[in-house]
Formats: structure tokens, sequence, C-alpha cells
């Protein structure tokens, strides 16, 4: 099984993070699992298709935002929160919240 990086506390980067938070679906994802905890890959109902899914997750793990944990064929993820408030206090949460409480949001969960 291909071993999966994950940059350390101190490797995280303002603006790989921020970048990774700039889109709207990697928001959405960050967002459910704040809310849900640690989740697998295929229980997050996001807009998108599964190919699309996994490219917004590597983004996230790439950044350091989200942990991801193959257990069997399946991927659990959870937001390395500890991390990033260590690195950057308050971000993770105020991205999230601002996040929450936009029209945003509700756009990206509506039915088309």
């Amino acid at each position: 099984m291909k071993i999966l990086h994950h940059p350390t506390t101190e490797d995280l980067q303002i603006s790989a993070v921020l970048y990774a938070l700039s889109d709207p679906v990697r928001l959405l994802v960050a967002s459910e699992i704040r809310k849900a905890g640690e989740q697998c890959c295929g229980s997050i109902d996001v807009p998108v298709v599964k190919s699309t899914l996994s490219h917004h997750i590597r983004t996230l793990r790439e950044a350091g935002v989200v942990h991801v944990r193959a257990q069997g064929t399946q991927r659990h993820i959870s937001l390395r929160t500890e991390d990033l408030e260590e690195r950057f206090p308050g971000l993770l949460t105020t991205v999230l919240d601002a996040f929450e409480q936009s029209e945003e949001r509700s756009k990206l969960l509506q039915p088309e």
C-alpha cells in the first residue's frame, strides 16, 4: 500500500494551508469533518465525483489540513486541528466559522 505523506507540524506553511482552504469544496470537506469527526472518504457528502473528491482530499492532506489513515481498503480522514492550532493559532476555526455562516456553503449543499 502506498505511504501517504503528511507534513510535520513544523513544516506546515501558511500559504499551502490557505491555498487548500481557498476552494469551496475543500472548505465543505473540512467543515463536514469538523462537525462529524473522523470520516471515511465515501461518507463525506459533497457535490463532486469520487475522483474529484480524491484530488481535494490529497490537496488538503499535502497542505497539512487533514490526516488520512488507511484501514483495509478504506481511508479515514480527520482534521489536524491541534497541529494547525499550534502552528497558526485560530486560523482553522476562523476560516471554517466564516465558511459555515456563508451563503456559499448553502449553495454547495443545494441539489441541482
